[in-house]
C-alpha cells in the first residue's frame, strides 16, 4: 500500500468534495442555460416509459445540473477508479444516483446495475464514448442498456457559447464564468428489444452515432447564428 497516496485519496474524500461541490454550485450560477425540447423527456416518462440521456464525455459538465433544472432523480455511470469516489460524491449532492463501474473497469457488473437503475429510476444517462475514447464513438453499452431496459435513447445536446478547452483526449469543455449554455434534447431514438445479430447491432450503433455528430454540430451552430444575429 502506497501511503501517500492513501492519505491524498482520504483528503479529496473527506474534505475536498464539498468544497469542490460549492465551487460547481457557484460557478453554474454564472452561466446562463437555456434548455430545448424538455417536454420530451417529461411526456415520455409521465406516459410510463423510461429514457436514456447520451452525451459525448467532452460536454458532460454542462449537464451535471440536469437533476434540478427537470427536477428529477437519473442514475449515470461513474468510473469505478478513485478518481470516480471524488466525481461521485460530488454529483449526487446535485441529485445523481451513481453507479460505478466503466467498460474498462467493473464494466459487466456496472451493466447490470445500470439496468436495475434505469428501470427503478425510469431516467439515467450514459456518457457513450468514456471514460478514455476514442471521442465521438458510441460504445457498444447505450445499446445494449437500451434494450434490456425498454428506454428510449434522448441524445442531450450540450453547447458552450465561450468554453475553456483542455487538453485531454477528448478535449474536455467547461464553459467559462458567465457566459451561456444550451442544453437541446434530441428526439426519441428506439432500439429493438429483440436480439440483434453483429451486423444489425452494429447499424443501429453507427446510425445514432452519426445523428449524435451531427446534432452537436447543430447545436454548436446555434452560439453562432446567435453571435451573427448580435442578440
Amino acid at each position: 500500500m502506497n501511503l501517500g497516496k492513501e492519505i491524498k485519496y482520504y483528503l479529496i474524500n473527506n474534505f475536498l468534495t464539498s468544497l469542490a461541490y460549492q465551487i460547481c454550485n457557484l460557478h453554474v450560477k454564472t452561466t446562463r442555460i437555456t434548455i430545448e425540447g424538455e417536454e420530451i423527456i417529461r411526456e415520455h416518462v409521465e406516459k410510463g416509459g423510461r429514457v436514456i440521456f447520451a452525451c459525448w464525455h467532452q460536454r458532460f459538465y454542462g449537464g451535471f445540473y440536469v437533476p434540478r433544472i427537470l427536477k428529477i432523480t437519473p442514475c449515470i455511470m461513474i468510473s469505478a477508479s478513485r478518481d470516480g469516489d471524488f466525481v461521485s460524491a460530488v454529483v449526487s449532492r446535485i441529485g445523481w444516483v451513481p453507479i460505478r463501474g466503466s467498460s474498462s473497469r467493473r464494466g459487466k457488473e456496472a451493466l447490470k446495475e445500470m439496468i436495475e437503475g434505469v428501470k427503478t429510476y425510469r431516467v439515467g444517462a450514459h456518457i457513450v464514448d468514456g471514460p478514455q475514447g476514442p471521442p465521438r464513438v458510441i460504445k457498444a453499452g447505450l445499446i445494449t442498456l437500451a434494450q434490456q431496459t425498454g428506454a428510449a435513447i434522448i441524445p442531450g445536446y450540450i453547447a458552450y457559447e465561450n468554453p475553456h478547452v483542455f487538453g485531454s483526449w477528448d478535449r474536455f469543455m467547461i464553459p467559462k464564468p458567465f457566459s451561456r449554455v444550451l442544453i437541446r434534447i434530441g428526439p426519441l431514438e428506439y432500439v429493438p428489444q429483440e436480439p440483434l445479430g453483429d451486423e444489425q447491432f452494429e447499424k443501429i450503433r453507427l446510425a445514432i452515432e452519426e445523428r449524435m455528430i451531427r446534432g452537436y454540430a447543430e447545436a454548436d451552430s446555434y452560439w453562432k447564428q446567435y453571435k451573427a444575429r448580435g442578440a
